[in-house]
């Protein structure tokens, strides 16, 4: 057989997986569309508890959930990295941002973090929903958390320094998700100030048994308190693992242990069984 031949049915393989990944990609970008134009878009919020007294809930994080045409949640990890750049990410970053405020306008004990793209910084739209935001009630920017993933901080570092600061000025606070599963330059790491560090659930996860992952875990919560960040271990699962987080000292706990995102949260329900009383 000829090496033109080989090299030919070595490439239809790998061109049929390509075509079917790029279909399913035009595919699932058009649902999210679809979901964007019709507002089949939902919060659902998280949890984030004290280690200390996981009793208390420090905060909640608000997850975009996007339904499809049959009132189905889309999971995100299907679609997120696929319009992560596209003007769609941007459309669900302002619906996300818009959802949020509104919550906080309503429920004045609230504490929300929101995640955001850094490419979503110099986004017209976005920025009008957050000045629109700010402006209904000044006490909305004292209990708004922005989230930005390490990946995304690290695409315009300089740019988000300069964002963070004008809008910590604000009283806004900043975390840094999903630390640990990028790249973040430490030349740029005490640029940034972040108020809360979130530690990337691939450390937590089995952390009680994992001695690799209680060293890398211990040296991030480290370098959070040597720059005076709070520190919140993301994906915990397991009273084992939140007791081994509790005694390393880390600050707040997220995850299915403690409660499991939910678009019908406490005070939604407290204002249902009011309505029904």
């Amino acid at each position: 057989m000829g090496l033109q031949r080989k090299a030919a049915l070595n490439e239809q393989p790998r061109n049929a997986l390509t075509l079917a990944i790029e279909q399913r990609d035009a595919n699932t970008i058009k649902m999210v569309e679809a979901a964007v134009r019709h507002r089949q878009v939902l919060l659902a919020f998280q949890p984030v508890v004290q280690a200390r007294d996981p009793r208390r809930t420090a905060f909640y994080e608000g997850l975009i959930r996007v339904l499809d045409e049959t009132g189905r949640v889309i999971p995100a990890k299907d679609f997120i990295n696929v319009v992560e750049e596209t003007e769609t990410g941007r459309l669900l970053d302002c619906i996300a941002l818009e959802k949020g405020l509104r919550a906080l306008e309503t429920q004045p004990t609230l504490r929300l973090s929101i995640n955001m793209s850094a490419r979503s910084i110099g986004y017209k739209k976005w920025l009008r929903v957050l000045q629109r935001g700010l402006a209904r009630n000044p006490t909305v920017g004292e209990r708004l958390i922005l989230e930005i993933t390490e990946n995304s901080a690290m695409l315009v570092p300089e740019l988000v320094v300069g964002f963070m600061q004008d809008l910590q000025h604000k009283g806004i606070s900043f975390a840094l998700d999903d630390f640990g599963a990028g790249y973040t330059a430490f030349r740029h790491f005490k640029d940034f100030q972040f108020d809360i560090l979130k530690i990337d659930g691939q450390f937590i996860t089995d952390i009680a048994r994992d001695a690799d992952n209680q060293v890398l875990t211990r040296a991030m919560v480290s370098v959070a308190q040597q720059f005076d960040m709070f520190t919140v271990a993301e994906r915990v699962e397991r009273a084992e693992d939140a007791a081994f987080l509790q005694d390393l000292g880390v600050d707040c706990l997220q995850g299915y242990f403690y409660g499991s995102p939910t678009v019908c949260p406490p005070w939604e329900k407290d204002a249902l069984q009011r309505a029904s009383a």
